[in-house]
């Protein structure tokens, strides 16, 4: 099972997991993954984006670790930066 501290500590893995998410072109497969399941429960807001990452045809990890990066160091979330 997924924590906080785990994601936090492991930038690589959480986006392996979430790069196997977008690209999974099976949905209940998708849907069911661990790390998704545990998105929901502690930032909904993750799955979210990384669906609309489905929508628009991410297909280079290199997309999601960027976005990943920014979740887990907090870019974006200084309204003065």
């Amino acid at each position: 099972m997924f924590n906080i501290f785990r994601l936090r500590n492991d930038e690589e893995a959480f986006t392996d997991e979430l790069y196997a998410f977008v690209t999974d072109p099976n949905a209940d497969r998708r849907n069911s993954r661990s790390i998704i399941s545990f998105l929901h429960e502690v930032s909904p807001q993750i799955v979210s984006v990384a669906e609309c990452m489905i929508i628009d045809g991410v297909d280079e990890r290199h997309y999601v670790a960027d976005y990943v990066h920014a979740v887990l160091n907090g870019y974006g979330t200084d309204p003065e930066n």
